[in-house]
């Protein structure tokens, strides 16, 4: 099976070098590397050039991450197509073979890889990325949906691999899309049939250090998408989510990180109050494209 591997880059020349040395060393290995770069201004494209990826230089205003990435897409000719980020590094020699193994089964359209948590990360952030990327290994159809919930749809583009076929035959991803292009991607896959898998031996060290304004706004254009989109969901994530803070807070108190819990508290206020200002945003807006 030919692979074909995509990074959209910005500013990334210190982190492409160790990615590119990281992926080549793989156990299997893309035949090709596309590298879309947003008009950096360190030396990003040069770079990705002298490590041999092929590099496609786009204008920043209108780098989108449904639209970018499915023209991208279109100008590989992988059976399977992978993304990452370029601040994710595969965890071992094995990722991304792990990660295409479910592939082999003609049924899987989309593959999603575990994040493991920076070694410098918060103990909260570990913690959470432990929740949402667990060990176990998993598929699932539609059929599956009312099981899982907002969780049917977790297949993030930090590292993932999709189906060329089925991708196109769902219709690629929604455009334009400030983010979460994953998850409905995901949703387009179940519907139309095909099932997903998620890999916890495909894994990758990727966190974030945000701070409370960023998770705010990041939550916040989360918010306006989840709300745009709710009807192709059909399902809700308040009960994912108190789960995920019960089983956070709970272990960071067994792990006698009484500071850590009071700044998670912290975190999950901006989480929360970020989604629900998206969430009346994007009704707002309704109201007046319907006006």
């Amino acid at each position: 099976m030919k692979v074909s591997l995509i990074i959209p880059t910005l500013n990334a020349q210190a982190q492409l070098p160790a990615l590119i040395d990281a992926l080549r060393a793989q156990t299997a290995t893309p035949q090709e590397i596309l590298v879309v770069d947003s008009q950096s201004e360190d030396g990003t494209a040069q770079t990705a050039r002298q490590l041999g990826c092929r590099v496609e230089v786009i204008a920043r205003a209108s780098f989108d991450h449904g639209g970018t990435r499915d023209m991208a897409l279109r100008m590989t000719d992988g059976e399977a197509v992978v993304f990452m980020t370029q601040d994710a590094m595969p965890a071992h020699a094995r990722s991304l073979e792990q990660l295409l193994a479910p592939l082999a089964d003609p049924a899987v359209a989309a593959v999603g890889g575990r994040q493991i948590a920076r070694p410098e990360a918060r103990p909260y952030e570990r913690l959470v990325r432990t929740f949402n990327y667990p060990e176990q290994s998993r598929t699932w159809t539609q059929a599956d949906i009312p099981a899982l919930g907002i969780r049917a749809y977790l297949i993030s583009d930090v590292f993932a691999a999709y189906r060329r076929t089925a991708y196109l035959d769902a219709g690629g991803f929604d455009h334009p899309l400030p983010t979460n292009e994953d998850m409905l991607m995901a949703q387009r896959l179940l519907a139309a049939g095909y099932t997903l898998a998620y890999s916890g031996e495909a894994a990758v060290i990727h966190s974030h250090a945000f701070t409370w304004r960023q998770e705010y706004r990041r939550n916040r254009a989360i918010g306006r998408i989840m709300e745009r989109y709710s009807g192709r969901f059909g399902c809700g994530e308040v009960g994912e989510g108190m789960t995920l803070v019960r089983r956070v807070t709970a272990q960071l108190l067994r792990e006698g990180h009484g500071i850590e819990c009071a700044a998670f508290a912290l975190n999950c206020s901006a989480r929360l109050l970020g989604n629900r200002a998206g969430r009346r945003e994007e009704r707002r807006a309704r109201g007046k494209r319907q006006s």
